[in-house]
């Protein structure tokens, strides 16, 4: 299995992106799906999670009410909106798939199995 992040760039404070999370070498549908990031000097962070269905998610309390994941399966990709961007936000992205669901341990590396190389976010102020 492989994820392949995209959608990174370099914004102004209060802008938004949207990343993408290609999932190849099996059907996504079998995966919980799950986003962090990696800033200079400090460690991963969790971001979000999504299960299989889409049905249920979870948020770090830094991006609730402004990231979204979600996910379309018959596309076998993850998605990651991000909108009102801060400067804080600043980091490396990284996509990770798993089929274990566990909303107490989605927030940690421990039910991803797979993990995509990042593509980097950038929020000037």
């Amino acid at each position: 299995v492989q994820l392949q992040a995209s959608g990174g760039g370099l914004v102004q404070a209060g802008g938004s992106l949207r990343l993408s999370c290609a999932v190849s070498g099996d059907t996504i549908s079998m995966y919980a799906m799950g986003w962090f990031r990696l800033a200079p000097g400090k460690e991963r962070e969790f971001i979000a999670a999504i299960d299989w269905s889409g049905r249920s998610t979870h948020y770090a309390d830094s991006v609730k009410g402004r990231f979204t994941i979600s996910r379309d399966n018959t596309k076998n990709t993850g998605y990651l909106q991000m909108n009102s961007l801060k400067p804080e936000d600043t980091a490396v992205y990284y996509c990770a798939a798993g089929s274990l669901w566990d909303s107490i341990l989605v927030v940690t590396t421990k039910p991803y199995d797979y993990w995509g190389q990042g593509t980097l976010v950038t929020v000037s102020s």
